[in-house]
């Protein structure tokens, strides 16, 4: 589906290497490997998880003997400035919602716009992260942690849809508002 996506990127690896190497359990059906490895380039995989289960897929091999492939890594950075609306909300208990536009380098990822926020406002935009297989992961925001024992999150959205990439490889462009909401799964 969507020119070549399974799924979205964390799950497209998983579900090629599933695809590839149970072919002979289903009737196959010709996909074109070009088109995904297209969509996978457009995508910047960053963290070396992700790029190990999608990459041995798309050249038709096993994850064992991959070979090595060519990169498919970001454009030079930009310098020019952009301007990005930054909100953090929480709805589930004790209410708040905080906004704040922060000026930040064009090509900065999503955790630079965190990072400035916090050091513009501290006592409100403060955070914590750890850093997992899968990239950065937020665990806490202006003091509400994360919680897997109540299944809660940090979302974190652009015009109402989840992000597909991580605060640390995430890109917002010029004018964007990205919202990170506490949220429960």
């Amino acid at each position: 589906k969507r020119n070549g996506m399974i799924g979205n990127i964390y799950s497209m690896g998983l579900a090629l290497q599933a695809l590839e190497t149970s072919s002979e359990f289903y009737a196959p059906r010709k996909w074109d490997r070009a088109q995904a490895f297209s969509v996978v380039c457009n995508h910047s995989y960053k963290q070396p998880m992700a790029i190990a289960q999608v990459l041995p897929a798309l050249v038709g091999k096993s994850y064992l003997n991959a070979g090595r492939c060519p990169p498919c890594l970001p454009l030079s950075p930009s310098t020019a400035p952009i301007t990005v609306q930054f909100s953090i909300t929480n709805t589930l208990k004790n209410y708040f919602h905080y906004s704040t536009s922060v000026c930040v380098p064009d090509n900065s990822r999503l955790l630079r716009v965190m990072k400035v926020a916090s050091k513009e406002k501290p006592d409100i935009f403060c955070f914590q992260t750890e850093q997992t297989s899968w990239g950065t992961y937020v665990t806490s925001i202006h003091g509400l942690a994360a919680s897997t024992e109540d299944r809660t999150y940090w979302q974190f959205l652009s015009a109402g849809d989840a992000l597909e990439q991580g605060v640390g490889t995430y890109k917002p462009h010029a004018g964007e508002h990205i919202q990170a909401v506490f949220s429960t799964y």
